[in-house]
C-alpha cells in the first residue's frame, strides 16, 4: 500500500528535484512496522522573481507494510531549503516524530 497524504496528490506526482536519505539500514522497528527508509524529498513548484523558489518538501516513510509520502514543510524557504531542513531533523530527534506519524497514517488507510 502506497499512500500520498497531501490534499492534492498531483504535486507529487513526478520524480522529486532533490532527496536526501535520512535512514536506509531496514532494521529499525516502530511498533509492528519493520522501517526500511526515511526520506525527506524537495519539488520546486515555483519561482517568484523576489521571493525565490517556492519549495514543497514531503517527508518519505517506507515500511514492510507500505509507504506514506506526506508535507514536511512548504513555501518561499531561501537557499537550501532540504539542507536545512535534514540539518533541524538530524539535531532535533525529528525523525522519530516523521516515522511515527507515518505509522499513524498507515494504520488509518489499512483499518
Amino acid at each position: 500500500m502506497n499512500i500520498v497524504d497531501l490534499h492534492d496528490p498531483q504535486r507529487v506526482n513526478k520524480t522529486p528535484d532533490n532527496v536526501s536519505v535520512l535512514f536506509s539500514s531496514g532494521d529499525f522497528s516502530q511498533d509492528e512496522f519493520m522501517i526500511s527508509k526515511v526520506e525527506l524529498r524537495l519539488y520546486c513548484e515555483r519561482i517568484d522573481e523576489k521571493l525565490g523558489v517556492y519549495s514543497l518538501m514531503t517527508s518519505f516513510v517506507e515500511t514492510d507494510k507500505g509507504s506514506v509520502e506526506m508535507i514536511y514543510d512548504e513555501g518561499f524557504r531561501g537557499e537550501d531549503p532540504l539542507l536545512r531542513a535534514v540539518e533541524f531533523l538530524t539535531s532535533n530527534l525529528g525523525i522519530s516524530g516523521l516515522i511515527l506519524r507515518s505509522i499513524i497514517s498507515l494504520r488509518e488507510k489499512i483499518k
